[in-house]
């Protein structure tokens, strides 16, 4: 089997920087593929927390101007991985939130720093780096969507390319006054190519020029070809055919792994599930709530937004505080919801505990301390913490939707009856099938049999990287293949740099 060298680009990466499961997907990702003959170097903005964590760099390039300033191009290790690093302070250069000012919107330049960041993978792509010429381009999500488009567009020798979405809802849409900056062809800003409603869309670059397309789950690979999940982009999706698919996510195991969690008070495996109990009380005293351990303890952890369906949990508030139940939530994002969430837990609080922000340790312990993950999604591309949560045994109690639908097995009668039961579905995201979804939840948790046989069966699942591994790398080797035999120039020239 041929060794494939991938050249992986995208805004963040675990441990390095992370706000969401992109991160977790592209510092997971290489190692899993190592094992399937892939190697992977993974392009990175240069952000003060990413420069921190180098362990060793060499200068490979220098840009004079890239984009209104000088820029470096590093070859390094951080953390175990291999990587890239764009250092260009003038656009990265900046604490906190990789994509928000201190305010919480968006970096006013946001179009230039991702522009950058896709073309200095371009380049790197086409052999700027001294000796390095990998075979494959992959570009996560719309802040690498213009890889593989100044690929497209250069009319140069070039790598297979492939563009993964993780969540279409953000496309990287900006004013068409971007467009003369960006050093594109004139031809480019077209329906054809960059151009979305009359807008610069990265991500409709990258679905338009990328050899192949993938998306985080096969649910959700179907779903985004249809106007209701599609965010515009389904046209584009439809007329790609056969270049797209899905392919589910995984998680680390060795991170999110009960059994050695530095985070855990109490550490347990699925032979021995008493020591959750123990997690259970310290999860309880951290957010304040009453200590019982017959009451169905359930956890959430997600971003408060409309998407990720929580106003439905407070919608179904009065409902749920009728039975037996506690609620643990970890998250930020809305401030309404923040607002509201912190309202209901002064209420109620000791049936309700409320943590506004994210806590990694924190995470980890409502994973190895609630009895259920509740995932209550309008749409949801694949999810990964319903994947920890059934890792940790905390069965998960979600919307049939993407990749939810695609990793959870519904505790219907005949599923129990068959003892595969896995968690919890309700559809449609509503307040009622929601409700209906955690009386079948407590009716379970009531018999202690039952819930200890489901929860066997979630912490057995595949929940790992080793299957979608194998999957990325025959799709990079179809990739590869479409441009094999090609050569590459062995650098471009400095008119390639932007002021």
């Amino acid at each position: 089997m041929s060794r494939v060298q991938v050249l992986s680009v995208a805004s963040e990466i675990f441990p390095l920087v992370k706000t969401g499961g992109l991160a977790d997907v592209a510092g997971a990702l290489p190692a899993a593929l190592a094992r399937e003959g892939v190697a992977v170097r993974t392009l990175v903005p240069g952000y003060p927390a990413v420069l921190d964590a180098i362990e060793e760099a060499e200068a490979v390039h220098a840009f004079a101007a890239l984009f209104g300033g000088p820029a470096r191009l590093l070859a390094a290790t951080a953390a175990g991985l291999a990587v890239f690093v764009l250092d260009a302070p003038h656009l990265y250069g900046r604490a906190g939130n990789p994509y928000l000012d201190p305010h919480g919107r968006d970096w006013s330049d946001n179009g230039i720093r991702f522009a950058a960041l896709g073309l200095a993978g371009a380049r790197l792509a086409q052999g700027l780096a001294p000796g390095y010429a990998p075979d494959v381009l992959h570009a996560h999500d719309w802040q690498a969507g213009l890889a593989p488009a100044y690929l497209h567009y250069s009319g140069g020798a070039r790598p297979g390319t492939l563009a993964t979405i993780h969540n279409i809802a953000f496309q990287g849409l900006f004013r068409a006054d971007l467009f003369p900056l960006l050093g594109l062809p004139e031809a480019a800003f077209a329906m054809e190519g960059v151009e979305f409603f009359g807008r610069v869309g990265f991500l409709k670059a990258a679905l338009h020029t990328a050899d192949r397309i993938t998306t985080v789950s096969p649910t959700y690979a179907e779903e985004i070809l249809t106007p209701e999940f599609g965010m515009g982009l389904e046209g584009v999706l439809q007329a790609r055919g056969g270049a797209v698919s899905g392919i589910l996510n995984g998680i680390d195991e060795a991170v999110w792994n009960p059994d050695t969690d530095p985070h855990l008070p109490f550490r347990y495996d699925a032979r021995r599930t008493i020591s959750r109990r123990g997690n259970k009380r310290a999860l309880q005293r951290r957010l304040a709530l009453a200590e019982q351990q017959d009451a169905l303890l359930v956890g959430v952890v997600s971003r408060l937004s409309w998407q990720k369906g929580l106003d439905l949990v407070l919608e179904a508030w009065p409902e749920i505080r009728m039975g037996n139940l506690q609620l643990a939530v970890v998250g930020a994002g809305d401030r309404g919801l923040e607002r509201a969430f912190e309202a209901t837990a002064a209420a109620e609080p000791k049936r309700i505990g409320v943590f506004i922000g994210y806590d990694e340790a924190l995470a980890h312990l409502v994973q190895g301390g609630a009895d259920a993950l509740l995932v209550p999604s309008r749409f949801e591309p694949c999810g990964l913490t319903q994947l920890c949560a059934m890792r940790y045994g905390a069965l998960p109690i979600v919307s049939r939707v993407g990749g939810l639908a695609d990793t959870v097995v519904d505790a219907n009668a005949m599923a129990l009856a068959a003892g595969v039961a896995t968690g919890f579905q309700f559809a449609p995201a509503e307040r009622a099938p929601l409700e209906r979804a955690l009386r079948r939840a407590l009716s379970v948790w009531e018999d202690g049999e039952a819930w200890r046989r489901m929860q066997r069966n979630a912490m057995a699942a595949p929940v790992g990287w080793e299957r979608p591994a194998e999957r990325y790398a025959a799709l990079y080797r179809e990739a590869a293949g479409l441009h094999r035999g090609s050569t590459l120039a062995g650098g471009p020239e400095e008119g390639v740099e932007l002021e």
